[in-house]
């Protein structure tokens, strides 16, 4: 597959305000991975993130799928390739990824596809979107997280029917259970994820990639420690202001209107 095709299957756009979309665009094939596309979209997932200047990147799929997961005709290219290489693992790198991740789930999102949407930091999806758990199916060993963070997500017990049973959950009832942010209605998808994106970028960027940190380190952990981790990166993020940075902070409280509209989330 020559490089100018596999770049057509991993779009990726950026616009001045600082939001990046990656659109994985295979809609013949409901937007099926094969290795070359996991590997691009490893890569450029990567590069965004190290990008000063994206400040938030959306991930979505072309057409009626997010993602059907990976092309099963080249499965075995898939499954018993270099599956450790953490630089051309897409789940991994967006696990590392210090920038917002926002998924647009609009339409299916099937094992693998359900994997890299869990590994988006927000999820927006459309109203019929599918979730779907294939791997006892198909007879595929998840490796993408799916086991492990879907019953951390909706419970244990939901999780374990929706992956023994590999039955779909809509849109609707993914909001239901907190799998995601917003449920909207088809063709809004897109819109809503750029509204949270806005709502982002308008806030003080280091602070974004500090709370983001925080948050998804401390979910690793116990809550004990997960709040020593907080207090640890508090003190040594004030201790590491000057008096000019105080000063500036005050100076922008104090002169914040409390006043303006509320946000459209």
């Amino acid at each position: 597959m020559d490089q100018t095709r596999i770049e057509n299957l991993i779009l990726v756009t950026r616009d001045q305000n600082g939001i990046a979309t990656i659109t994985i665009n295979r809609p013949k094939s409901l937007n099926s991975l094969t290795r070359p596309m996991m590997v691009r979209l490893a890569r450029q997932i990567n590069a965004l993130g190290k990008d000063d200047s994206v400040r938030v990147i959306i991930l979505t799929g072309s057409g009626r799928a997010f993602c059907s997961g990976v092309d099963l005709t080249a499965a075995e290219e898939v499954f018993k390739g270099d599956v450790k290489d953490v630089e051309t693992d897409p789940v991994a790198q967006m696990e590392q990824c210090k920038t917002p991740i926002i998924g647009a789930i609009n339409g299916f999102a099937v094992t693998a596809g359900f994997e890299i949407a869990l590994a988006c930091d927000i999820l927006i999806a459309s109203k019929g979107a599918k979730f779907m758990d294939t791997h006892s199916r198909f007879g595929i060993f998840p490796s993408w997280g799916l086991s492990q963070k879907l019953s951390r997500v909706i419970g244990a017990n939901r999780a374990r029917e929706a992956s023994l049973t590999a039955m779909p959950i809509s849109g609707e009832q993914a909001e239901r259970w907190g799998l995601v942010n917003h449920a909207v209605e088809e063709g809004k998808v897109l819109k809503k994820a750029r509204e949270v994106a806005e709502a982002i970028i308008k806030n003080n960027q280091d602070m974004v990639l500090k709370y983001k940190a925080v948050i998804n380190d401390g979910l690793k952990l116990d809550l004990a420690h997960a709040l020593s981790l907080e207090k640890e990166r508090a003190h040594a993020y004030y201790d590491g202001m000057t008096k000019d940075q105080f000063q500036k902070m005050q100076e922008f409280i104090a002169g914040r209107s409390f006043k303006t509209p509320s946000s459209k989330l």
